[in-house]
């Protein structure tokens, strides 16, 4: 009798620590997983999710569920993830723009890059090329350079917009060839590429997939490739680096990011998940189709590249003296 109350105190704390023993040995994810694209559908980031979605939530044993949350230079998006619980079932594919270049552009974006958020893998990176309207008289950077340096303030480049990686590309190119092209921003790619084609500027840093019909068809000529190696998409067209400005290289780059504090097990299978599909023959296919490489690198070596990015970007931003509200 003297064993009757101890024995029942024992079974009920067994029976009250059940629910906690199933949560822990409940395999992830145990329900759909949310992947955040800061910015509207039918951008990069979205492009590169909607490939990663099936096959990764295949790989998972759960649905990928894509929500855009466009807006203030990917901040918005980029904000959700940060705040949301460390649990591995909300994502975000972030750009450059959202995580390396816009805490630098704007005074308070919600969350810092560096400690709010756990790196899982590179998942692609996108060279811009640079492109000039047939009306100017170059065919390479060196003649650029020249033709810059002799008019100083006469040539145009476009960009996406104040801040974008295209803006970011033109004023890495004035500081390093110490020229002064004028920035045009406009409300998009689409829009900037248009106004070149029109002939409203003369130049711009712009996405491969973006530009690349326009230069086949002679409507644009390409003098080079802002990324430090050349690129399949456009065979023997030299990197800007290589053909007159050595050391100048800029791509914009997209990754898979969790909350910090995301249980170092489920960050691993989800790099380990997301390398396999990026890596296979038939992705990195599809990705080199629109100009990008693929990544699929650990944490470890995401998390040092990050770094290196943000610090770069903001030295970048604050030689060029650009700023945002």
């Amino acid at each position: 009798m003297r064993l009757a109350r101890p024995i029942a105190l024992l079974l009920a704390g067994l029976l009250a620590t059940l629910p906690t023993l199933r949560a822990a040995a409940a395999p992830y994810p145990e329900r759909p997983v949310r992947l955040i694209v800061p910015s509207a559908a039918g951008g990069a980031a979205d492009f590169f999710s909607r490939i990663l979605m099936v096959p990764l939530g295949q790989a998972l044993g759960q649905p990928i569920v894509i929500e855009n949350k466009a807006g203030a230079s990917g901040t918005i998006g980029a904000g959700m993830v940060a705040k949301a619980p460390p649990d591995g079932l909300t994502l975000l594919m972030a750009q450059s723009t959202s995580v390396a270049i816009a805490p630098h552009l704007y005074r308070k974006v919600g969350y810092d890059t560096l400690t709010d958020f756990a790196p899982v893998s590179l998942v692609a990176l996108v060279p811009n090329i640079l492109v000039v309207h047939p009306q100017v008289p170059v065919t390479s950077v060196k003649e650029l350079i020249a033709l810059a340096r002799s008019q100083p303030r006469t040539l145009n480049f476009a960009s996406a917009g104040s801040g974008a990686p295209s803006h970011l590309a033109g004023e890495m190119f004035n500081g390093m060839a110490g020229v002064q092209m004028v920035h045009v921003a406009y409300k998009g790619a689409g829009p900037a590429v248009n106004a070149l084609l029109a002939n409203e500027v003369q130049m711009m840093f712009a996405p491969i997939v973006a530009v690349l019909p326009h230069v086949k068809a002679g409507r644009l000529r390409a003098i080079a490739l802002t990324s430090a190696q050349p690129s399949a998409s456009v065979p023997g067209l030299p990197t800007i680096a290589q053909a007159g400005l050595p050391g100048y290289e800029i791509s914009s780059w997209f990754g898979l990011f969790a909350p910090a504090g995301t249980p170092r097990d489920i960050v691993d299978r989800l790099q380990k998940e997301t390398a396999l599909i990026v890596r296979s023959p038939e992705i990195r296919e599809r990705f080199a189709l629109e100009g990008a490489e693929a990544v699929g690198d650990s944490p470890a070596e995401f998390s040092a590249f990050v770094r290196t990015e943000y610090a770069r970007f903001e030295k970048l931003v604050k030689d060029a003296g650009i700023a945002l509200e």
